[in-house]
This record gives structure tokens, sequence and C-alpha cells, in this order.
């Protein structure tokens, strides 16, 4: 199951997500779901007390719900999710005047998918809207836009040399990091006081812009040499990350301070849309 995670609004409320790429469906976080119908304060004791009033839900719960990890306060979990189907069901057992526009509302989540898969280009625009409604500035959003191709364009060039997913593409991505920047991705999050969020959407124009040099460096580097696998890479990485390190110690050495802030977007952003800002909105 190839999965991407993302948090969905529903009236406001956040509901986490996880797409399987394989079946071509969402599954959403079912604890998320029931305290979005119910408003209550115990979602999860809502949910026993619900299955004991409802002896065929429960029969059936394992087929309904369906363990995935999820991000969680306390790291990663695996948390009860359902798919539209399953949770049609256990709608069904909640007495909500929220039911129905729930209803309408997963369809189109799973609709704005498919439909963003057979044409990307949509992806792209649902990210612009996104990030407008977060408060960051047009310029920003450029070149936040302009990172996510760019690292849609190393993430490529990784797996056709070999690269593997998940640890390697962790690792790859913190040499080039530290190598420009001086952090690796642990240290840069703690220097901007962040905890879970997303790193590059807390990023100044000046750093998204590095970065993107560091990666788009790498990427050309790996096409001209073609190295195979995940060792080759970690050199190839490490030079990507240095051209853009001779371009910060050059601005660096004109304005006469450090181009790396502790600013994140809750230091520029309106106080209202602060809390939207999430790691798991548009990935990396």
């Amino acid at each position: 199951m190839t999965k991407k995670q993302a948090i969905q609004l529903f009236q406001e409320r956040k509901v986490r997500t996880v797409w399987d790429d394989e079946q071509e469906k969402w599954y959403f976080c079912v604890v998320d779901v029931v305290e979005a119908l119910t408003d209550s304060v115990n979602p999860t004791d809502y949910i026993k007390k619900m299955k004991k009033r409802d002896p065929e839900l429960a029969k059936g719960w394992g087929q309904i719900v369906t363990p995935l990890s999820i991000q969680t306060p306390g790291g990663k979990q695996r948390v009860n999710c359902a798919n539209q189907e399953g949770l049609f069901r256990i709608i069904q057992s909640i007495p909500s005047p929220k039911a129905e526009p729930f209803k309408q509302w997963m369809a189109q989540v799973a609709s704005q998918r498919l439909d963003q898969m057979q044409d990307p280009e949509k992806s792209i625009d649902q990210a612009i809207v996104d990030y407008r409604r977060l408060g960051y500035s047009e310029a920003w959003i450029n070149q936040r836009i302009k990172s996510i191709e760019v690292r849609k364009e190393l993430t490529d060039e990784w797996k056709r040399t070999g690269v593997q997913e998940g640890l390697e593409y962790a690792s790859l991505t913190d040499i080039i990091t530290r190598e420009w920047s001086g952090f690796t991705i642990k240290q840069y999050k703690h220097y901007k006081g962040l905890k879970k969020e997303n790193l590059r959407d807390n990023m100044s124009n000046l750093e998204i812009a590095l970065n993107i040099l560091a990666e788009a460096s790498a990427t050309e580097l790996s096409k001209d040499r073609n190295p195979k696998g995940y060792n080759a890479q970690t050199q190839v990485a490490k030079e990507g990350g240095s051209v853009a390190k001779a371009a910060r110690k050059q601005l660096e050495s004109k304005l006469g301070r450090s181009v790396i802030t502790k600013e994140k977007a809750s230091d520029y952003l309106l106080p209202e849309s602060t809390d939207e800002v999430d790691n798991q909105k548009i990935g990396e």
C-alpha cells in the first residue's frame, strides 16, 4: 500500500487522511470523523458506547476499520481508519445533523484527488489556494511551488538510480540540507522552534531559494554522473549542497549577516492563520 498522508478540513475541523495509491481511495481517521460529527470531548469513549449500542457494527468492526500509521502529537502511531464505504456504515450509528454534509464532503475529497491524479496541475492549483488561505505572500508561494517541482525532479532521479524511498531519501535530504545550511533537518527545525511543522513551509524566500539551488544542483550532478544506489548518491548530495553553500556564503559576505533565520511562518502570518500550518498538508 503506497500511502500519502494529508489533513483535510470539514467545517474547520481537521480530519487526518491517508491516500492509498493502489486502491485509489482515501482512508479517514475514525476518531477524527467521530469528533467532527459529534463534537465529543472524548471521541474514543463515544466510539466504545456506539459499538455497544449497535452490536452489528461491533461485530463487523474488524472489516470496517484498518489500522494505519498516522502522525499524532506523540509521533507516528497506528490508528483506526476507514475508507468511504466503511465510514458510511459508521455514520449510520451517529445521530448527527452533520452526517449528510459529511457524506457529501467525503465524496468531494475523493473526487478532487482523482481529478488531481489525472491532471497534476490541479494539485499545484490546490496548493496555491491553500497557501493563500494561510496568508503567505505571492512571492513566497511562487518560490514554494517551484521548490515542490524541483524536489519532485530530485526524488525521481533518486528513484531512477536505485535509491530506496523512506530512510534513504530522508538521509540524502539531510546531507544536502546540512551541507548548504550547516544544520541537519532536526537541528534546523529546532533552531526555528518547530516541532511537527513542515520546515520548508517555515523558510524565508532566501532559504527556499538556496534549498532549491542545492536540490537542483544535486539533480543535475546525478544526471551527469549517473551514480548507482544510495552510497554513490551521498557524495552527489554533498556536492549539490555545497553549490548552495558557496552562494550563501557569498551573499552573507555582501549582507554582513546570516541568511539562515529563526523566523517561522507564525512570525509573519496572520495569527488566526498560523494554526493551519501543518507538515502533512502539503508534502515536502
